[in-house]
């Protein structure tokens, strides 16, 4: 990171009278601002300070936060039944916490706090879905879409790999050690075959995630989110900030028919499918995601 990037220290921000997002900034304020939004149970930090120094070189105001049940951001209550969970998952009627309209709403609170009238926005997986949510409630306030690995909400697409599944609701144990263990097995499943990460790199993560707080009760509210989203596929068609649909062709995650049928959906989208990349981000494609971004949000002008 260059020694003259401007970072903020982490700050809260009252985004509703229940809700405080943590979040940081990086680079000049009155630059243009690019809003991050991270996916499942995946605090601001996966978002790399390198990455978001590379964004702010490139002409933008990063902002980057926890949302709501993860890291530092306020912990919403209540426990998801394990009932509902598979309702959810199978396709049937159940009730969630929370939307991801209201993770929509959450951004917009904070980029009120930051008195943003509008930004650019880009979001992966889960943040995907909250990013396309946000152009669709206030297009007004969303200057550009980067909408990365994720999908439209329509059931038939953008599927996990089935071999996933064991992994996903394995439980992780509680201490810090055990944390990292199931993060470890975890990103070298759904990691970029052809960007392996290092391990030590891997750890670091694992640990700075878990001292920055992580509950399973949070992460299972947020898939709520995710199972019970609805179909935005009819809706994206009206979305008229430029749209840039990025996916790892690797992708076992959110599989890659999720990025080709949000990039069918949103006239105009640009789209970048990357050979070998999965559902991460690999500090190799670093150059990659910021000129891409950089360059759909120049088509905002």
């Amino acid at each position: 990171m260059s020694a003259e990037m401007t970072v903020s220290d982490e700050l809260l921000a009252p985004v509703s009278p229940e809700i405080e997002l943590c979040y940081q900034t990086f680079g000049d304020p009155e630059a243009e601002p690019l809003l991050l939004v991270m996916g499942l149970g995946g605090p601001m930090t996966w978002w790399d300070a390198e990455l978001c120094a590379q964004l702010a070189t490139a002409g933008f105001y990063v902002i980057r936060y926890d949302n709501r049940d993860v890291g530092r951001s306020t912990r919403f209550p209540g426990r998801v039944r394990r009932a509902d969970l598979v309702r959810a998952f199978v396709g049937a009627p159940a009730r969630a916490p929370y939307s991801i309209a209201d993770l929509a709403g959450d951004a917009f609170g904070l980029l009120d706090h930051l008195g943003l009238d509008s930004a650019h926005v880009a979001g992966i997986s889960m943040g995907g879905m909250i990013a396309q949510t946000m152009a669709l409630q206030a297009p007004e306030r969303v200057r550009s879409l980067a909408s990365i690995m994720s999908t439209t909400g329509r059931r038939s697409v953008g599927r996990q790999h089935p071999t996933l599944i064991p992994t996903l609701i394995a439980g992780r144990g509680p201490d810090r050690e055990a944390y990292i263990k199931g993060a470890l097995l975890v990103w070298r499943l759904i990691g970029s075959p052809r960007f392996p990460a290092d391990e030590d790199r891997l750890r670091q993560r694992a640990g700075d995630t878990f001292d920055r707080g992580v509950s399973r009760a949070g992460v299972m509210r947020q898939m709520m989110a995710v199972l019970t989203q609805p179909d935005r596929t009819r809706a994206l068609a009206g979305v008229t900030a430029p749209t840039l649909v990025m996916h790892g062709l690797a992708d076992k995650m959110v599989g890659v028919s999720g990025g080709r049928a949000t990039a069918a959906a949103v006239p105009g989208a640009r789209v970048t499918f990357i050979e070998g990349w999965g559902h991460d981000l690999p500090p190799a494609l670093f150059p990659t995601f910021t000129t891409a971004i950089r360059r759909n949000a120049d088509r905002a002008r």
